[in-house]
């Protein structure tokens, strides 16, 4: 089983929003089910084919939840050394050909937030800047086509 690293925070989120959904979210359309039922002829019943739906959906979703808790290892960045990329780093990297500047922290798939700056552990662009070094020059193989950067820095800030 692959792991997933995390930070407390990550895994905070992660169980309470899957407790509100089997606590709250499930139990709700448990009863819209039920009352749908009272309606008559299931058959063309919309109310409760749209319960049934919901739950399906719900039901799914809790249990690709469960499989994320069981795979989590959470982890303090701030208690990793950052003289390498790593989990929790803060990276600046140089687009060699066109000098652009571009800062990433890398966290786990929950922390991920692009537009913040934080892009998820396993990320095609993370998973190439693990274990660089300041001045560590190398082509990333991204999506949009290879791109050369240089690792300008590498620090831990919390996020």
């Amino acid at each position: 089983m692959q792991k997933e690293p995390m930070t407390s925070d990550g895994y905070d989120r992660l169980t309470t929003e899957l407790s509100d959904m089997k606590l709250v979210q499930r139990p709700k359309i448990i009863i819209a089910i039920e009352e749908a039922r009272q309606l008559g002829d299931l058959k063309e019943n919309a109310e409760y084919h749209a319960a049934k739906e919901d739950q399906a959906n719900i039901n799914k979703r809790i249990a690709e939840m469960e499989d994320m808790v069981t795979k989590a290892v959470v982890i303090d960045p701030s208690t990793l050394a950052h003289d390498k990329v790593s989990f929790g780093s803060t990276v600046t990297i140089i687009d060699t050909k066109t000098d652009e500047e571009i800062t990433y922290t890398l966290g786990s798939f929950l922390d991920s937030n692009p537009d913040a700056g934080i892009i998820s552990f396993n990320s095609p662009l993370a998973k190439q800047l693990l274990g660089k070094e300041e001045g560590d020059e190398f082509t990333a193989r991204l999506p949009g086509g290879a791109r050369e950067f240089e690792v300008e820095s590498i620090s831990y800030k919390a996020f």
